[in-house]
């Protein structure tokens, strides 16, 4: 069988691809232009895609037999057109949980326990090695114990994040973005009430009709004087227009590992923030530990080995 990976450049160089390998001849390419796509997979039996999209142009022009996708979400696959076509396509679900939520509690914790300045200050000639006492106080760090953990969407990862926000000793609340989560071991609430009584808030939702915009300038301003906002969700959840300009007319800090517009802008206005130390972002990349791309690939293994009858 050929096989090929659109995208190879998303899952990285560091992961062991070998039990792909086995099970055919394998074309790898780092990215694909759209433009691309339909060359690319001349022959193919297999397409593996992370990002590049398959639509029905795509399909017609080919004659692929099976679609894995190197991830959960499927929007970039014209999944009706395939069914109709009768191609299968397959994802992997589950695989990148305990890194977002390692990602979730790694930017909570930048915050509040103030690391960046303590060890720039460590570090500093005119810092802690001139200081005439053991310790240094100028500048505060917080627990996370009896803060309000507020959590937007609370589907795998945002219940799991519960559970250990809730182990630090905070009290959770949450808000159901599809309207139908009725969870019995926390608090739900309205978006409003989330907003306006955490200390620390996290997004854990998929990008719908629903969580488009769902936090413009007018939400923002209902948080607390310092909370904390974290979107590990995506983005397009939180205008990011209206973010920095409340990041830059109040003393909120936030994180951000996922934007509208992937890669980011050269101009985005949170590029031009006045305080850059209080906005963290990473670029999405908390899915991404090694762990949890190892698992995706044995995920796509076990999908074409699914497909093949474990040929």
């Amino acid at each position: 069988m050929k096989i090929v990976i659109l995208d190879q450049s998303t899952l990285g160089s560091d992961v062991d691809m070998g039990c792909i390998e086995s099970f055919g001849t394998v074309v790898s390419y780092p990215y694909t232009a759209p433009q691309e796509t339909i060359s690319r997979l001349q022959g193919a039996d297999i397409a593996i895609t992370n990002k590049v999209v398959i639509d029905k142009t795509v399909m017609q022009n080919t004659n692929l037999k099976l679609i894995c996708v190197a991830a959960t979400g499927m929007n970039n696959i014209d999944l009706d057109f395939a069914k109709n076509r009768g191609i299968p396509v397959m994802n992997v679900k589950g695989y990148s949980t305990p890194s977002v939520i390692q990602t979730t509690f790694a930017m909570a914790l930048h915050f509040l326990g103030n690391i960046s300045y303590f060890d720039a200050y460590t570090k500093s000639s005119k810092g802690w090695a001139t200081s005439p006492v053991f310790t240094h106080l100028d500048q505060p760090f917080h627990d996370i114990e009896d803060k309000t953990w507020g959590i937007i969407g609370l589907g795998t990862i945002g219940k799991k994040v519960a559970f250990i926000a809730e182990a630090f000793g905070a009290n959770i609340l949450y808000y159901s973005t599809s309207g139908r989560n009725r969870d019995n071991d926390f608090q739900r609430t309205t978006l409003d009430d989330l907003l306006s009584t955490s200390d620390i808030i996290s997004i854990h939702a998929p990008l719908t009709h629903e969580t488009y915009n769902l936090i413009t300038k007018e939400h923002l301003q209902l948080l607390k004087k310092e909370a904390i906002l974290l979107n590990l969700g995506r983005g397009g959840i939180v205008n990011e227009i209206d973010l920095a300009w409340y990041l830059d007319n109040s003393q909120i800090k936030v994180g951000l590992d996922v934007l509208e517009k992937e890669p980011i802008e050269p101009n985005h206005p949170l590029l031009k923030i006045k305080e850059p130390e209080r906005l963290l972002m990473t670029p999405h990349i908390a899915w991404a530990s090694i762990e949890s791309r190892e698992r995706l690939i044995a995920g796509i293994c076990d999908n074409i080995a699914i497909f093949t009858g474990g040929k």
